[in-house]
């Protein structure tokens, strides 16, 4: 494994820090073709207007206090932890599935089987809460890591996860709770999502998901995307 992070331009030691990100891609594998969730980004936003994408966002501190009803499995928290200086690394994929939940209104987790419903003092998180779901993660597989590159304004360190829909807690179709941050939310085969207007990365991952999907044994590394001097350096975790 390479890290070539010494070779960094003066431009680039002056770059934003990028914040951590989080993003869940959702397939439905129970139709005749894999379909993925996705919707476009209003144009009033600074960061992708009109692009479409994931859904996912930024960790919020209240990711850091939420107690997962399952944990990451062993392997996908080690592949979090390399190159990464982030102690907890379960807010991430909590992050991913909070977000999803305030741009989509999909819950995924587990239902609760016991009374009462649990409560958190978080105000981002208690509506997920309401809805008799808990957030679980041992299901969650991390398949890439991208670092916005440093000529942005706005920079992410943004990790990606992949669900299945069937960890959604409802119908996998009802977006009507959803916040209105993602427009156009609909379910997509791979050909469909190839032919919008997609950001770069979204693309790269969307070519992972899609080659993973066909793979009897997929890898279990996660590509790391970063640009250094202006080229893209990929490393895996």
């Amino acid at each position: 494994m390479t890290d070539h992070t010494t070779n960094v331009t003066l431009s680039q030691a002056r770059a934003p820090r990028p914040k951590d990100a989080a993003t869940l891609i959702i397939v439905k594998r129970d139709g005749p073709t894999p379909l993925v969730l996705m919707g476009q980004r209003h144009q009033a936003h600074a960061f992708m207007p009109n692009k479409f994408v994931f859904p996912g966002g930024r960790v919020s501190p209240s990711d850091n206090r939420i107690t997962p009803a399952t944990p990451l499995r062993q392997d996908v928290e080690q592949s979090l932890r390399t190159l990464s200086r982030r102690a907890n690394v379960e807010a991430l994929a909590l992050a991913a599935i909070r977000e999803t939940f305030e741009e989509t209104g999909l819950a995924v987790g587990v239902k609760r089987k016991t009374s009462p419903q649990r409560t958190t003092r978080s105000s981002e998180w208690r509506p997920f809460y309401a809805c008799g779901v808990e957030p679980a993660l041992d299901r969650l597989e991390f398949i890439a890591r991208a670092v916005t590159p440093a000529a942005r304004t706005k920079r992410f360190d943004a990790r990606f996860f992949l669900a299945d829909a069937d960890q959604i807690q409802g119908d996998v179709h009802d977006t009507s709770e959803a916040s209105g941050e993602l427009l156009d939310l609909k379910w997509l085969t791979f050909s469909q999502a190839h032919a919008l207007d997609l950001p770069h990365i979204t693309r790269v991952v969307l070519d992972l998901v899609e080659k993973r999907g066909n793979e009897k044994t997929p890898s279990s590394s996660a590509p790391f995307i970063r640009f250094f001097n202006n080229r893209m350096q990929i490393d895996y975790l």
